[in-house]
């Protein structure tokens, strides 16, 4: 019989003897065969299961106590779980009552902790605490399990042997095979008690299957926590083949690059990686960037290297950061504005263009101001040109001549075709192929963050579902917000107020109405015969000759060929037609020059003319030899030029009609229209017999049939050569004119008069009829031609007809 050893009292409430400070007398009392007293252990976390062994560690001071105290006796414990982990000094209270009677098999102390391999050796019950303190000691009574040994208890314990093996083979830990060499010559509590100990549960779900003392319960609900452990263990483990297949590939690839980017490196193709972001930070520190620009830098930076090599994208943040440091931040070319150096640029580039250049040279004068202003804003450019005009007559080299003329780079991006924003704005780097927009890149090959940027062809751009680029224009076209101007590749703003913008187009009609409200719009008309004249002999010969490797002293090329080719061989409002021609002849010259192989001195007659180039393409159209009934010279303007307009008129019998042929459009058929109703509401006044009007129809008709022709100009053209049939009045050959008509025979101004003048005098015309509110465009005739040519303002129907009728 086991004896109960506590110290003296007998209040069985108060088993620690209360807080006396006198030494009572111990009481030996007798206790049953099935109750003990033993220290009680506290555990944190986790059961040990009777039949099982596992090594604990003690650190608190009351467990290491009663490990001590049962080393000296029978090395037995009590374990017991705690209800809440988190309590560093448990009481009673916070403790299961039933718990484990275990073993001390072996210990070993470490600094403030022991270590103890413990053997589970059955459950037991707590019936009450002798003492709390420096350790617990508790009167246990054991708990015997409660075995059926019937059939469907040795099924279930079959049925758990099969679960247990299916889960150790699904991955559950090496170890605990272990377990399985005890099952064979076991109970079926002692097997139940060991796989539960393999489980992965909660400490309150152990604890309740340490508090199930039949067996065959015990048995059922381990089965359901190993059939729930099993399931778990099954989605592992497809989830791990699966990862493990994705990371056998990433693998795969990572060990291929690294073996391509160590060939690379020997090969001396790819940069090592230390060196390329330490090349960046010393790029970083001489780089001229803004501040919000340089933290967001070296935010990327950074980031690149935190990368892995392989990541892809490492690639995409080193084009980016390529880009950044490769744009001109902060780098301008010292400037000097010189009125009077960009005058001489300009006339040793161009000839001509007299009211172009003029407004370049405001434009000039007005920035040269600009440079004395303190505020940054105040030197900003004052606006955008616009230069439109037909193709070939030097809008693309003026914009070079005022880079010249302003020390500035040139560079130059055609925007014809283009539908995407993004070629404006750029790609965001969320896409794949990303890069900066065409201003951006422009800015990049300039390699200043002041040049003249020419965007050629503005007139041309298109816009779909990608977006509007004129729209993407409004910001870096506008002086006061592009000093802000943000591409989406760089995602930072870039400053482009110092940039002077020149814009070209052939029409202003496409661009659209903000765009075109942003820019100053300088209209260029196309060269007369004389400025084509001057322009070849003075810059395309010279640029000609070098291009077909001749001398100048190997040709001979007179004025009279030169004016040859200009008007039979070419008509044009540019010089491009004109360049390609004498490109052409010199190509003749050069196979001559070598086929004869001589030194000689190659001419070019009006004969080696046709020889080269064929026979005249274009004919000059001359006034008529004799004055003529029914023919009134006009005068038209076209994209190239101005022209002579014959205007022919014949009657016959009819009721009155009128006909018009030689394809003419909409204005010019309304014109003639409002041409015979004038000669009919004034017959009278003219002479003409109201029944021969009434019975004769009137047909109109313009040579060239194949070229259109409109416009309201030919008016006083038609009025004259209708009123010239119906009096059978000769209208003098020497006379040209121009004007609108109307009902009541007043005549209205008209536009391109230079080229019309121009295109009189090469007809041989000594007298243009011109109207009376157009006298003021007589500054712009070419002396030349007003030396030449005279002209008579008129007003009215009655002047024209005055001088035209003239004997």
């Amino acid at each position: 019989m086991m004896t109960e050893i506590f110290p003296g009292t007998n209040d069985p409430q108060n088993p620690s003897g209360g807080n006396s400070t006198t030494e009572q007398p111990t009481v030996l009392r007798p206790l049953p065969a099935n109750q003990l007293v033993l220290p009680v252990v506290p555990i944190r976390e986790g059961v040990l299961f009777p039949s099982t062994e596992s090594v604990l560690t003690f650190g608190r001071p009351l467990s290491i106590t009663a490990i001590q105290e049962s080393m000296k006796t029978q090395k037995l414990v009590v374990l017991v779980s705690q209800r809440h982990p988190n309590v560093n000094d448990p009481s009673p209270a916070d403790l299961y009552t039933v718990g484990t009677l275990a073993s001390v098999e072996r210990t070993l102390a470490a600094d403030d902790q022991v270590n103890a391999l413990m053997r589970g050796l059955g459950r037991v019950q707590i019936v009450r605490y002798l003492k709390t303190s420096p350790n617990f000691l508790a009167q246990v009574i054991k708990l015997e399990d409660v075995s059926h040994k019937d059939d469907e208890q040795r099924a279930l314990a079959i049925h758990l042997q099969k679960e247990f093996r299916k889960a150790v083979h699904m991955g559950k830990p090496v170890e605990f095979l272990n377990f399985m060499k005890l099952m064979s010559g076991v109970t079926d509590g002692e097997l139940v008690d060991q796989i539960a100990s393999t489980l992965s549960i909660k400490t309150k779900d152990k604890q309740a299957l340490l508090e199930l003392v039949d067996v065959k319960e015990r048995l059922r609900t381990v089965v359901d926590h190993l059939a729930r452990e099993a399931k778990v263990l099954e989605i592992e483990k497809d989830v791990v083949h699966k990862t493990q297949e994705k990371f056998d590939k990433h693998m795969r690839e990572n060990i291929l690059r690294e073996r391509l980017r160590t060939i690379q490196k020997e090969l001396g193709e790819l940069d090592d990686e230390e060196e390329v972001l330490g090349e960046y930070q010393q790029k970083l520190k001489k780089a001229k960037f803004p501040v919000e620009v340089r933290d967001k830098v070296a935010k990327e930076i950074r980031r690149l290297k935190q990368m892995s090599v392989n990541n892809p994208e490492s690639g995409y943040v080193r084009t980016w950061l390529d880009t950044m440091f490769e744009l001109p931040w902060g780098v301008k070319n010292d400037t000097k504005v010189d009125l009077s150096e960009a005058e001489k640029v300009l006339n040793t580039n161009h000839y001509g263009l007299k009211d172009v250049k003029d407004r370049i040279l405001e434009y000039i004068a007005v920035m040269q101001l600009k440079q004395n202003q303190k505020k940054p804003e105040d030197k900003r450019v004052p606006t955008i040109l616009c230069f439109v005009g037909p193709p070939g007559v030097g809008k693309t080299s003026i914009g070079k001549s005022i880079a010249q003329s302003l020390g500035r780079q040139f560079t130059k991006v055609s925007l014809g075709g283009i539908r995407d924003e993004a070629e404006i704005r750029g790609h965001r780097r969320t896409y794949v192929g990303a890069m900066p927009g065409r201003i951006i890149t422009g800015l990049k090959q300039a390699k200043s963050s002041n040049p003249v940027f020419m965007l050629d062809e503005i007139d041309k751009i298109g816009n779909d579902f990608r977006g509007d680029p004129s729209a993407a224009l409004l910001e870096a076209l506008d002086p006061e917000q592009n000093h802000g101007f943000e591409d989406h590749y760089l995602d930072v703003p870039y400053d482009l107020s110092d940039v002077i913008f020149i814009t070209t187009a052939n029409t202003l009609e496409t661009i659209p109405a903000a765009l075109r409200d942003r820019l100053e719009i300088i209209q260029y008309t196309g060269y007369t015969q004389e400025e084509k004249f001057q322009i070849a002999k003075k810059h395309l010969l010279k640029k000609v000759l070098a291009a077909n490797g001749i001398a100048a002293k190997q040709i001979k090329l007179d004025d009279e060929i030169l004016k040859t080719i200009i008007e039979r061989y070419t008509k044009e409002a540019g010089v491009r037609h004109l360049e390609r021609t004498l490109s052409k002849v010199l190509r003749k010259v050069a196979r001559q020059l070598l086929s004869v192989k001589t030194n000689r001195v190659a001419t070019v007659t009006a004969k080696k003319l046709i020889e080269f180039l064929g026979a005249p393409e274009y004919d000059v159209t001359l006034t008529e030899a004799k004055d003529s009934v029914g023919l009134a010279t006009g005068l038209a303007w076209t994209a190239v030029g101005g022209d002579v307009l014959f205007i022919e008129v014949a009657l016959t019998p009819g009721k009155g009609a009128i006909q018009l042929t030689g394809k003419l459009g909409d204005v010019m058929k309304e014109s003639a229209q409002a041409a015979l109703t004038y000669v009919k509401s004034h017959a009278e006044q003219l002479g003409i017999p109201t029944e021969k009007i009434d019975k004769s129809d009137v047909h109109i008709h313009v040579p060239e049939g194949a070229v259109p022709k409109d416009g309201p100009s030919a008016g006083i053209t038609m009025t004259t050569a209708i009123v010239s049939a119906f009096t059978n009045r000769p209208v003098r050959r020497d006379v040209a004119m121009t004007g609108e008509v109307t009902l009541r025979g007043r005549v209205l101004r008209i536009g391109g008069l230079k080229e019309k003048s121009i295109a009189a005098h090469r007809a041989g015309t000594k007298l243009v009829l011109i109207p009376a509110d157009n006298h003021r465009d007589l500054a712009e005739i070419p002396d030349s031609v007003k030396k030449e040519v005279t002209f008579k303002p008129v007003k009215t129907v009655d002047q024209v007809l005055k001088v035209a009728f003239q004997s």
